[in-house]
């Protein structure tokens, strides 16, 4: 009988199974610790799967390797083999435990796994269990007493996984939310617990002095801000005094300040809902810390001074048991020195000058803040970093140039416009960011792939064109031939549309399918954030204050829908011809509309010192919203409606107009804008078009055209200043409203803009957060 499987293929997997699970294991392991900070500040594609499969196999390998270790000890040494190897292999189940603890970095992928917590709390005591069948399988041991303080330890970080997970899951946070609420209750009738509290949740009352913050009155106002506002996260609501509060310190806030703080607040979210950050900086997570790197010290001496290990074990299973506590006291240390320097850590061994203060305490202030001016010289490596650059006009500006391992988030904004993408055209960048040398050697190493992609796709269309005129050749000429040629010819020309098949079939059931993106990436390109735009848009909230009936904006907007007015100084109301495509207009459809209305005008008018600035501001907006509406449906799913529909319609006209015109092989995005320009529209296009279709490119072609008579009646620099603050109301509404959720997911895929305008305009009490200290939390929104 023929072996399917080689006698030596097996004797090789049964020599080194359990070796090579172990070993690829501890390399999982370093893969979290060294990647998963990272996934905050960029948006990588290949990280997110390199993260996605690590954290999947993680769990997976460990489970494994412990349950091949069970079953090697039932086995009958071999001759050649140690006497005391397999008592050996028993020590590496409580090293699978700590590595099942998972790192610091990481302990939910997503906020689903958040949710998940029971599992993990029942997989803490089965592999518990698992690891004392596999020593006392291998009593009588030697190594019983470095097996027991691996046991301890490894107990200890599966606990804080747990522990973790518990805490950011929905119900513990909305928990923990009430409790807080229900402290500040008590407070406010002045119990004796005051001091305490103070301490906690420094500091009760927010100051700001006139003078600039220093780098650690920033963090310490941000970790305020995160204690006190937690309830932000899940859509829940505050008391109108918390608003009141929040609201006068950050409409004294300079530009800088206010995005240093919320860059920030968005990072210790980040790490309460996806790190271990919650757990260790509690006293359960110093006492489990200190067990677990004590129990694996003493664990690694004793068996270092060990004698006679090269008689008793294997070599190669000395080296890997050398690797196993060397690599793990090595990974621990560098977690315990991120601790130690971590935003968090600052944030609690540091105080806020709370200005009202007896003598007593004002002493204590003094003797314990030695250690604030180490701090916040610290911190001001992390500070944020602007670099001037000249865009493609010429014009300079203020770019953020953070360098990657100092970020809190990626810096950038994400950008795509509709018509570039319906010409198939390259997009134009407006800055030159993150530095022209970074991008060409990115490009040098990158070329090669890309060329030998490109051509891959080059010969599977050849190969489909060839497969198509062969399929009609044997249609014609081969009616007789035997049907197993027909077969044969095509099994192997159906092989390439089967792989690919199945990878769509893989990829929808396994829940990957949205790693690649709705529209090619060659389309979507980044921008880094500017301070010119950033100070626009928190003047813009700041000015939104002065509004009377500020908090009933965004009831007001939903009740007519006219997203692009919103009670600001636009001056609409005397420009009739504007006001159809403001009021009854739904959201995606003004969102859509504008866009390309905002594109038409950008690409026929030039840039000039007086209007450049708004008009750069429209265009980055308009293209940055677009981007979010298809890119980002599940953020924008609470005001995206039909967009995606009324997009493919609009991209269908797009492309027949243009085939209409013999211009769809120019890619040429000003040609493309001069000929929808071009176009005489005597009629209200919606008149026509009928239900069926929601197009709306000659509808933007016709408000192109009304923004143009803005332009004669009133000057070019007032048509984009209307136009930019149109985009602005459009990105506050989407921000408000915004599927919250989605917001925290944005987190651990480098963040994005509008999550800043959420939680600016929340802070700034212009959101729909705020409510009578009578109302009833609802439940969280999101897991």
């Amino acid at each position: 009988m023929v072996e399917v499987i080689s006698t030596h293929i097996k004797d090789v997997w049964d020599a080194w199974n359990i070796r090579g699970m172990v070993i690829l294991s501890l390399s999982i392991q370093t893969i979290l610790i060294v990647l998963a900070p990272l996934r905050k500040r960029t948006r990588n594609s290949f990280l997110v799967i390199v993260l996605w499969l690590s954290y999947l196999l993680a769990d997976w390998s460990a489970n494994f390797a412990i349950g091949l270790i069970a079953k090697n000890q039932g086995k009958e040494l071999k001759p050649e083999d140690p006497p005391q190897d397999q008592k050996l292999m028993a020590l590496w189940a409580p090293f699978l435990l700590l590595h099942l603890g998972g790192p610091d970095t990481i302990t939910a992928y997503s906020l689903a796994d958040n949710a998940l917590w029971h599992r993990h709390f029942l997989g803490l005591g089965l592999q518990a269990i698992s690891g004392a069948y596999v020593v006392i399988q291998s009593l009588p041991n030697t190594l019983w007493v470095i097996i027991l303080l691996l046991f301890i330890a490894g107990t200890c970080k599966y606990l804080e996984r747990t522990i973790a997970l518990y805490l950011a899951s929905s119900d513990k946070f909305r928990g923990s939310i009430l409790k807080v609420s229900d402290e500040a209750r008590s407070l406010e009738k002045g119990e004796d617990s005051m001091q305490e509290y103070d301490r906690q949740q420094r500091p009760l009352e927010l100051e700001k002095h006139d003078g600039d913050l220093t780098h650690l009155e920033i963090l310490q106002f941000a970790f305020w801000f995160f204690n006190n506002f937690k309830s932000l996260m899940v859509n829940n609501i505050f008391t109108s005094e918390q608003s009141d509060e929040s609201r006068e310190f950050f409409s004294r806030l300079k530009h800088e300040e206010a995005l240093r703080i919320l860059e920030l607040e968005l990072g210790f979210i980040y790490e309460g809902l996806y790190t271990k950050a919650s757990v260790l900086h509690t006293w359960i997570g110093a006492a489990t810390r200190t067990i677990t790197i004590g129990s694996l010290l003493s664990a690694f001496c004793i068996f270092h001074y060990r004698p006679k290990k090269s008689h008793e074990f294997h070599g190669a299973d000395i080296v890997i048991t050398y690797t196993l506590f060397l690599v793990g006291i090595a990974l621990d240390l560098r977690s315990l020195l991120v601790f130690m320097t971590s935003e968090w850590t600052f944030a609690v061994f540091s105080r806020l000058n709370e200005g009202e203060a007896d003598d007593e305490t004002d002493d204590e202030s003094e003797s314990g803040s030695w250690i604030d001016p180490q701090l916040n010289w610290f911190l001001g490596f992390k500070r944020l970093q602007w670099k001037k650059e000249k865009c493609c006009k010429g014009v300079e500006h203020e770019v953020l140039n953070t360098p990657f391992l100092l970020q809190r988030w990626a810096g950038s904004i994400k950008l795509f416009n509709f018509i570039s993408y319906s010409m198939n055209a390259d997009t134009e960048r407006i800055h030159g960011a993150k530095g022209r040398r970074r991008r060409c050697v990115r490009k040098a190493i990158l070329l090669p792939f890309i060329y030998t992609i490109n051509i891959f796709k080059e010969a599977c269309k050849r190969i489909a064109v060839w497969n198509h005129k062969l399929h009609q050749y044997i249609g014609d000429v081969t009616n007789n031939w035997p049907m197993f040629i027909i077969v044969i010819v095509e099994f192997w020309f159906r092989i390439p549309h089967f792989f690919k098949s199945t990878g769509n079939y893989i990829t929808s059931i396994l829940g990957i399918s949205d790693l690649d993106r709705t529209i090619p990436k060659r389309f979507v390109h980044s921008e880094p954030l500017t301070k010119e735009l950033w100070v626009n848009i928190f003047t813009q909230l700041q000015c939104k204050l002065q509004h009377p009936d500020r908090q009933d904006i965004s009831k007001t907007q939903a009740v007519r829908r006219g997203w692009a007015s919103g009670n600001t100084d636009l001056e609409m109301a005397k420009l009739e011809g504007l006001m159809r495509y403001i009021a009854d207009v739904d959201y995606d459809r003004s969102l859509l509309l504008w866009h390309i209305a905002t594109e038409l005008c950008y690409q026929e008018e030039a840039s000039t010192l007086e209007n450049h600035k708004d008009r750069e501001f429209s265009k980055i907006i308009s293209d940055y919203m677009m981007y979010l509406l298809i890119n980002q449906p599940k953020l924008m799913s609470e005001v995206a409606g039909i967009g995606m529909i009324r997009f493919r319609d609009t991209l269908a006209e797009a492309e027949k107009f243009f085939r209409r015109r013999h211009i769809e092989n120019l890619r040429d995005v000003k040609a493309a804008s001069d000929e929808i320009l071009s176009i005489s529209i005597e009629f209200d296009p919606r008149d026509f078009k009928g239900n069926k279709s929601k197009s709306v490119l000659f509808e933007a072609a016709a408000l192109a055209k009304e923004l143009k008579r803005v332009k004669m009646d009133r000057g070019e620099v007032h048509e984009w200043r209307m136009v930019s603050k149109v985009w602005m109301e459009l990105l506050f509404h989407a921000a408000c409203n915004s599927d919250a959720t989605a917001r925290m997911e944005q987190l651990r895929k480098g963040g994005e803009l509008i999550n800043f305008v959420w939680l600016a305009m929340a802070h700034l009490g212009l959101g729909d957060q705020l409510a009578s200290s009578t109302k009833e939390t609802p439940e969280p929104k999101w897991m």
